[in-house]
């Protein structure tokens, strides 16, 4: 592709397209061809839409009515919400930077700009963030969280407000990441002020002391007041059955040390970013120290996984460092899935440091993953189960499935409950994880026969060798991991063909905005929740419950229960559609 056609997206008209392919001279009567599309002009076109009418101040949720007259986050957000949970507020930011950054479009650093100081805005005082900022202000926040969040029965980290900030779903480290780049490029001293907070608040939230040190825990600071268990109705259903676990087995979960979504990874990311490109070589040692809490927190054999959550004192006769419970859905156990990202990031570990020991009991968890796959009777049982490999929670001690279940039908009659069934489990919340052992043993394999001479020139490329390495240049085209903060670390873009291109183009056509179907709608807010008893199972593996309750859910395929109906699904302006069209246009730009 030429220069031209990059920066300025058309062809020359008077010539026809069979001339441009073969070299032959245009005749003289030949039709012009028809111009390519103007991919800058679309992508342009597209952003300033979304920073000018689709945002809310800078900030935005997931997804949008075109007439804004509903809009949605993870549930039903009011149109002052700022949603910083991805695939929010950051990952839109982080979109407009890559696109400012193929095209030099001052365009798109404006709205960039804006955006990262809605994420300013909206920080904690502390330095982190809540899944969600109003900017109607606090009352008005707390009214939502009493209103759509309490009654959305699946979504326990909405039904109370704490008031501090989260680690969970990447919402503060991918934030502080654009607050980052935002002030890598202009050194914008507003921006350094929201960096050094975040930073501060990173070093003060990790744990200190004990088998626990260096880990982090879903939130903080920590309140008075946290939620420690979930309601068990009255009234139970007549089929319930025996022997069942329910509830927050460990109590208030947002102390514990937590693996979901892989929070010691992504805030390890954003550390060795500010130490590479800040000289923070102070940050080596918390970065060591959360390295060396995942290491000492595998378990021992033959079980030598990971749970959701660690304990991060001792609690109930139980010692420090002990898999613990969080959501009630999420039980006391092992988790397959954990324990797979846990592995790849020891692998990640051992190339940042050239050290073996974070390779030593890898072939351990492998062997415990081995031992616990599910079994044929299992997967041909639950149509759930379809495509998993593995269980997602495993019981500590005699190494059984556990399966999550519920009956009921809303947040108030209804609760989550766990034993070893494989039947009849959750939809929203997989009962099943595809892990892939074969390719983990291969990467351990493959690392374990680097030479001295290769390990040592990975951890002389390191970002904790304390060198000066820049940020990749783009964000949105690929979930990146540590290797890609290597010094000279390959980046490739993703293949985008002009055909790729032009049809994207021709898809926003002549507005400013793709739409898509929608997967996810919800019941408007309607009042408390009844707690009349159900004792049906329609709700048992539906996204949602009865119409009092606020969990998103597909219209398509509602439960089986009036007044629900298979609708069509909503065409709606969505972040996450923004940024994939978004990423094809800024990699054949820059390509």
């Amino acid at each position: 592709m030429d220069v031209t056609r990059r920066q300025f997206g058309f062809l020359a008209t008077a010539v026809p397209v069979a001339a441009l392919a073969t070299g032959a001279p245009a005749s003289a009567g030949a039709p012009p061809a028809a111009a390519a599309p103007d991919v800058p002009a679309a992508m342009r076109r597209a952003a300033v839409f979304f920073d000018e009418h689709l945002s809310h101040r800078g900030g935005y949720v997931w997804s949008y009515l075109p007439d804004l007259s509903r809009t949605w986050g993870e549930m039903e957000a009011e149109r002052t919400l700022c949603w910083v949970q991805p695939p929010g507020t950051p990952s839109v930011g982080h979109s407009l930077l890559d696109a400012y950054h193929a095209t030099g479009d001052e365009v798109f650093w404006r709205a960039a700009e804006r955006t990262g100081l809605a994420l300013a805005e909206v920080q904690l005082p502390g330095g982190g963030w809540n899944y969600v900022h109003d900017f109607a202000g606090e009352r008005a926040l707390r009214r939502w969280y009493e209103t759509v969040g309490a009654n959305g029965w699946r979504l326990e980290e909405f039904q109370h407000y704490y008031g501090n900030a989260t680690f969970d779903d990447a919402g503060t480290s991918t934030a502080a990441q654009l607050i980052l780049r935002l002030y890598l490029e202009r050194r914008d001293h507003r921006f350094r002020a929201a960096l050094d907070r975040v930073i501060r608040f990173l070093l003060k939230a990790q744990l200190k002391g004990g088998i626990t040190d260096g880990g982090w825990p879903q939130r903080f600071p920590r309140v008075s007041g946290a939620v420690s268990d979930t309601p068990w109705p009255d009234v139970l259903p007549p089929w319930l059955p025996a022997g069942i676990r329910h509830g927050m087995e460990d109590g208030d979960y947002t102390g514990h040390v937590t693996f979901n979504d892989d929070v010691l990874g992504e805030n390890i990311k954003f550390l060795l970013m500010c130490m590479s490109t800040l000289g923070k070589i102070e940050l080596a040692g918390p970065i060591r120290r959360a390295m060396e809490c995942l290491r000492r927190l595998q378990q021992p054999g033959p079980q030598a996984g990971w749970g959701l959550q660690h304990l991060a004192r001792a609690a109930g006769g139980r010692p420090a460092g002990a898999p613990a419970g969080a959501r009630s859905y999420e039980p006391r156990a092992l988790t397959t899935h954990t324990t797979q990202t846990n592995v790849q990031q020891l692998f990640h570990y051992f190339r940042l440091t050239g050290e073996h020991s974070y390779l030593e009991r890898v072939p351990e968890a492998l062997a415990w993953l081995d031992s616990c796959r599910l079994t044929a009777q299992q997967l041909g049982e639950n149509p759930l189960l379809a495509g998993r490999t593995h269980p997602t929670f495993v019981d500590l001690g005699t190494n059984r499935a556990r399966f999550v279940h519920r009956f009921g039908s809303n947040v108030r009659n209804g609760a989550y409950y766990s034993d070893n069934d494989h039947r009849a489990t959750l939809s929203h919340y997989s009962g099943g994880r595809s892990v892939d052992t074969a390719a983990l043993r291969k990467t351990y394999d493959e690392l374990m026969a680097l030479s001295p001479r290769e390990v040592a020139d990975l951890r002389g490329r390191s970002p904790l060798s304390g060198d000066a390495i820049p940020l990749p240049r783009y964000f949105s085209l690929r979930d990146l991991q540590l290797t890609d903060l290597f010094r000279d670390a390959p980046l490739p873009l993703p293949v985008v063909t002009d055909a790729d291109a032009y049809a994207l183009v021709d898809k926003l056509g002549g507005g400013d905005y793709w739409l898509t179907a929608s997967d996810a709608t919800t019941n408007p807010y309607r009042g408390p929740a009844p707690s009349t008893p159900y004792n049906g199972k329609a709700y048992m593996s539906k996204h949602v419950g009865d119409p009092y309750d606020t969990s998103p859910y597909d219209p398509a395929s509602p439960p089986e229960e009036p007044p629900y109906q298979p609708v069509e699904r909503p065409q709606v302006i969505s972040t996450s559609t923004y940024v994939a069209n978004m990423g094809k246009l800024i990699a054949w730009t820059a390509g």
